[in-house]
Parts: structure tokens; sequence; C-alpha cells
């Protein structure tokens, strides 16, 4: 079902995907790059993220701006992404949070609606260093 293993020979990734945010979303919607980010100065994203694990979703929805409710989507790349720069070799080495990116949309395909979440101290502590980063002149999206 996945052609982005082909397409995307230095991804070994078969899925799952899921994406996590506040907006609200049904089966088959698109999210496509474009759009405000979710996230820091809500500067145009250029492309759409997405994670091969629940734990980076989860950080997504939790982080995500605004204060509509957090959702769990299961998504599906319509064509080719890569590894998440902003979480990989430079941050991580390899990908372990199995987290990827694509300029082309993601259809979903379901809601998880049975997840947890982090703890507020965790969230709180995940802000924080965020807001370091940012005073610091670095921001994920691009």
């Amino acid at each position: 079902m996945n052609q982005n293993k082909e397409n995307n020979a230095n991804i070994l990734d078969a899925g799952p995907f899921y994406h996590g945010t506040k907006a609200d979303l049904k089966q088959g919607d698109l999210l496509v790059a474009g759009y405000c980010s979710n996230y820091g100065k809500r500067q145009k994203a250029n492309f759409v993220y997405f994670s091969a694990t629940m734990n980076a979703a989860i950080w997504g929805a939790e982080l995500a701006l605004g204060d509509m409710p957090e959702h769990i989507y299961c998504v599906e790349p319509t064509g080719t992404f890569e590894n998440d720069p902003n979480l990989t070799d430079k941050k991580f080495p390899g990908n372990p949070t199995r987290s990827y990116r694509s300029r082309q949309p993601l259809r979903i395909i379901g809601e998880i609606t049975k997840w947890e979440g982090h703890s507020q101290s965790s969230i709180q502590e995940m802000k924080k260093n965020l807001e370091e980063l940012k005073k610091q002149g670095i921001e994920a999206i691009n």
C-alpha cells in the first residue's frame, strides 16, 4: 500500500503513520503544506509533518497552539517523504522518533480516540525547552 518505500530508498518505514494536532478533521481530509504552522510564530509551513510513533504524534497534539481538543490521526502519505531533519541528525542520530515530512498531502485515514498524553509537568518542561530554543533563534518549522 505504501509506495514511498520504493520512492524513498533511504526510508525503510512502512508505517502506520500518525499526525498530532488540534485541528478537527475527518476521514478523507487532506493535510497540505502551505498553511500557517500550528507551532512557534505560525509561519507558513513548507512541509506536512508526521511520525510512525504515537509518542511523537502525541507531542505534536499537545504542543500545537490553540485551545481546541487534541487529536491523533492515522495518515497516509500521498507522495514522497523524507526524514524530518529537525529531529534526525541535527538532534538525534538516525531517526529514532521515526519522524518525517512531505511536500505532498497526507490523507486522514482514521483517528486514534484512546491515547494517553504526557504529564503536565513533562509538557511544561518541553515548552520551556522550546522557549529556550526560540530565544536562540531556532524554529523547527520551515
